[in-house]
């Protein structure tokens, strides 16, 4: 997937542990499909016990009738959740 990298912080709705919604510059985009799905192991973790992970979604989702291609990580350390990538 080209595009622009954001790296921002969104807030995510979940339904059956799949992001349904997000906001992002104050509008309420709703995911309309997801087309892709994975998992990666941060590489980064120095504690004990389980590598946290990063969990990448590829969805098309819009606000309105304007819909787009969104990549969304969610990171099982801290439970936060990143727009990470938009499509051109």
């Amino acid at each position: 997937m080209t595009g622009r990298v954001y790296g921002v912080p969104v807030q995510v709705w979940e339904r059956d542990g799949r992001p349904a919604r997000f906001v992002w510059q104050g509008r309420v985009h709703t995911v309309r499909q997801i087309l892709d799905h994975w998992v990666t192991v941060r590489s980064d973790f120095t504690g004990e016990g389980r590598r946290p992970e990063r969990v990448f979604w590829r969805v098309r989702a819009g606000a309105g009738a304007d819909f787009g291609l969104y990549e969304l990580r969610h990171d099982s350390a801290t439970g936060t959740w990143l727009l990470a990538r938009v499509a051109a």
